[in-house]
């Protein structure tokens, strides 16, 4: 029997339908988008790194040492030694006794709570969060309830009801991927100490972009001792792989527990080397961040000049909401066709009946490019 699944949900109708678009990249903000040359604000490449010659450089020459591959899961012969300098930086830089590499931020999120939760346990999850978090929460088979967005008085009165539960977890995005707003991770943390729960972050976008040497947004926040964060290899440190830090004890129990890393191929050594270069360069180049902070800063302002509305948080990710995803799909080409980039995003990635833009800035990107920009908004 051939099932007929060709657009069976009405996805074009409803627009919806996705297609794959082939991507030449020719620099870090720039590149070649179906065969049109673009100037990229949809890419979460935030301080340029993918071509940063150093990154590139040890990419290089780790493939000639180690070959394409590791071969291996990590448990059995893949565990390379580029992973041990790697997870000693990442520990670093996020103030914590120790970290483990993944293979995707995906895998991080579904491996870190489904190793940690399961039956008889309470995950309360922010409306917003990630659909790697989303998944790993159901995929613990552990009580998930979705709070309304950042709504604390909810979060205290669900962990307030905790007799049937055996531990309870509070799992939030510390960067909202979508709407580019900061978790409350003081409140978090203080609601966590209070109901004796455990506060897990997906830092993924905060990683390398907020806080002092790109630590994130808990040292953004001077939010301390949150006892499990992840992050991403694959955003601002522009490599591949996931990440969690935290205590000795929370890795080996990763280790051991983990299903998306025991049973996962171990990252090829070229990543492993360009993400440790990465790390590195945030500590030597910290102008970087500085080029990206003042970029969203001029951004902003030229927005809400020209009427739009925006956040003060100093994230690179920026929505104008649309509404219907026709319209967004709409903007997006007609930008497209002045050469430049910004993705529609549009349900499920999103809650019905808020498709927008979403521009993301990297801080390659140069004022006259913004500019073009904002111009082609002033005409919406």
């Amino acid at each position: 029997m051939i099932v007929n699944i060709k657009d069976s949900h009405g996805l074009k109708e409803a627009g919806l339908w996705r297609q794959l678009r082939s991507y030449q990249p020719t620099g870090p903000v720039e590149g070649i988008l179906a065969g049109q040359r673009i100037i990229n604000f949809g890419s979460n490449n935030y301080l340029g790194l993918t071509h940063h010659p150093k990154v590139v450089k040890a990419a290089r020459e780790a493939l000639v040492k180690y070959g394409a591959g590791n071969g291996a899961s990590r448990l059995i012969s893949g565990n390379n030694p580029l992973y041990c300098e790697l997870e000693r930086e990442l520990a670093n830089i996020k103030g914590a006794e120790a970290a483990l590499v993944f293979a995707t931020g995906y895998q991080a999120n579904l491996g870190v709570i489904t190793a940690l939760a399961s039956r008889n346990d309470l995950i309360l999850a922010d409306r917003l969060n990630h659909a790697s978090l989303v998944d790993g929460a159901l995929l613990s088979k552990a009580k998930v309830k979705r709070y309304p967005h950042c709504d604390m008085k909810v979060v205290e009165d669900w962990l307030k009801v905790d007799g049937q539960y055996r531990r309870k977890f509070i799992v939030t995005d510390s960067v909202f991927s979508m709407d580019g707003d900061l978790a409350p991770l003081h409140a978090l943390t203080a609601m966590a100490k209070k109901y004796n729960a455990v506060l897990i972050i997906d830092d993924a976008h905060g990683t390398g972009v907020l806080g002092r040497k790109g630590a994130g947004t808990a040292a953004h926040l001077q939010v301390k001792n949150i006892p499990v964060q992840i992050g991403t290899l694959s955003k601002a440190l522009g490599s591949l792989g996931g990440f969690v830090t935290g205590s000795a004890d929370l890795i080996d129990c990763l280790v051991n527990k983990s299903r998306t890393l025991i049973y996962s191929t171990a990252l090829p050594p070229s990543v492993l080397a360009a993400a440790t270069a990465a790390v590195n360069i945030l500590r030597e180049e910290p102008k970087r961040r500085l080029r990206l902070r003042e970029n969203v800063s001029y951004f902003k302002r030229g927005l809400s000049k020209i009427g739009f509305k925006v956040s003060e948080d100093p994230v690179p990710i920026i929505p104008i909401i649309v509404g219907r995803p026709e319209d967004a799909l709409e903007i997006s080409e007609a930008l497209l066709s002045k050469g430049i980039f910004v993705p529609a995003i549009r349900p499920p990635a999103i809650p019905k009946d808020t498709s927008r833009l979403r521009i993301t800035l990297s801080a390659c990107h140069k004022q006259e490019q913004m500019e073009k920009l904002l111009n082609l908004l002033r005409k919406m």
